[in-house]
């Protein structure tokens, strides 16, 4: 636990105390800052406050914080496998299996872990640099920031949607051409673990278009506007093309009929999501240059597309 106290000028008088606090303290992010105030970690003269409130000038600001390595996140020797890093930022490709960051039922071999092994100065950040997430068994690229004020600068361009993400997902049904799913994602009213398409949910926006035409499956390619938990997942299910594997919102197997042994053997034995996180594009937080990396599927992924292309005859490809 640190202590941190500063004092505001009078030249932000009558300015909202979160954005004093975001412009005084560059190196957290604002939701970070907001959710320290809410949480009383964060005091004006020793006293609790509201984000929205107004500054006098001349409060001294008390901040209290917790390092990442004080919350008992346990560096773990974990191979991974980076496909780019520098100074200032990691680019992984995330396998299936493997959770983002510790969580109940979920405190060891995290990627957390591994990359606090990797590099202990990850230890400082909050979630040891990570600024957005792969589900567990959705793989490929991800961020992670090697100091605040990369981490910063990423949470900021993920809030502006400036970061772009590219997913490879295989989907039931014969899809006719691609789209826009345009629909709020909040939690399910009856089920906690699961998200839903609701009218009180937050703005979720994902584009899709057709990669491979099979008889009845489809390889797409998804690409993310907003970043909602599972949303691809979720929007595609919610038109009708549910993920394979996807054991949460893909319902009961289903075969197509007259389906081979081996399309059956290959959609029964898909035990994950088949979705697979291919492109990410970013504004580089040090250099400010665009940079793009590609990943290849993975093993499972392209041995599915196989028997897919052998036993569910292709109708088409673009």
């Amino acid at each position: 636990m640190e202590e941190l106290k500063i004092i505001i000028p009078m030249r932000m008088q009558n300015q909202r105390l979160d954005i004093v606090l975001a412009k005084m303290l560059p190196n957290y992010s604002r939701s970070k800052l907001t959710s320290w105030i809410k949480s009383g970690d964060v005091l004006i003269n020793q006293k609790k406050f509201k984000p929205k409130d107004k500054s006098n000038g001349n409060e001294i600001i008390t901040l209290k914080y917790v390092h990442q390595n004080d919350l008992n996140w346990i560096a773990e020797k974990i191979s991974l496998d980076i496909v780019y890093q520098d100074d200032h930022i990691i680019v992984l490709n995330k396998p299936f299996g493997m959770v983002t960051h510790p969580g109940a039922g979920n405190w060891r071999g995290t990627l957390a872990n591994a990359l606090l092994h990797y590099d202990q100065n990850l230890s400082k950040l909050d979630r040891a640099g990570i600024v957005h997430r792969l589900d567990k068994n959705t793989s490929g690229l991800l961020v992670v920031a090697k100091n605040s004020k990369s981490q910063k600068n990423l949470v900021c361009q993920l809030q502006k949607h400036s970061v772009k993400r590219e997913y490879s997902a295989i989907v039931y049904g014969h899809m006719i051409s691609g789209g826009t799913v345009d629909e709020p994602i909040g939690r399910h009213s009856k089920d906690r673990v699961r998200q839903a398409v609701i009218r009180s949910g937050k703005d979720a926006i994902t584009h899709y278009r057709v990669v491979n035409r099979y008889a009845n499956h489809t390889h797409v390619k998804a690409i993310l506007e907003t970043g909602r938990t599972h949303q691809i997942r979720v929007h595609l299910s919610h038109i009708g093309h549910p993920l394979i594997g996807d054991q949460i919102y893909g319902g009961r197997l289903r075969f197509p009929k007259g389906a081979q042994d081996e399309l059956k053997v290959a959609l029964k034995s898909f035990s994950r999501q088949a979705l697979h996180s291919k492109k990410l594009s970013l504004i580089h937080p040090e250099t400010g240059k665009k940079m793009t990396w590609k990943i290849e599927l993975p093993e499972d992924m392209i041995n599915l597309l196989n028997v897919l292309r052998e036993f569910d005859t292709a109708i088409d490809q673009e």
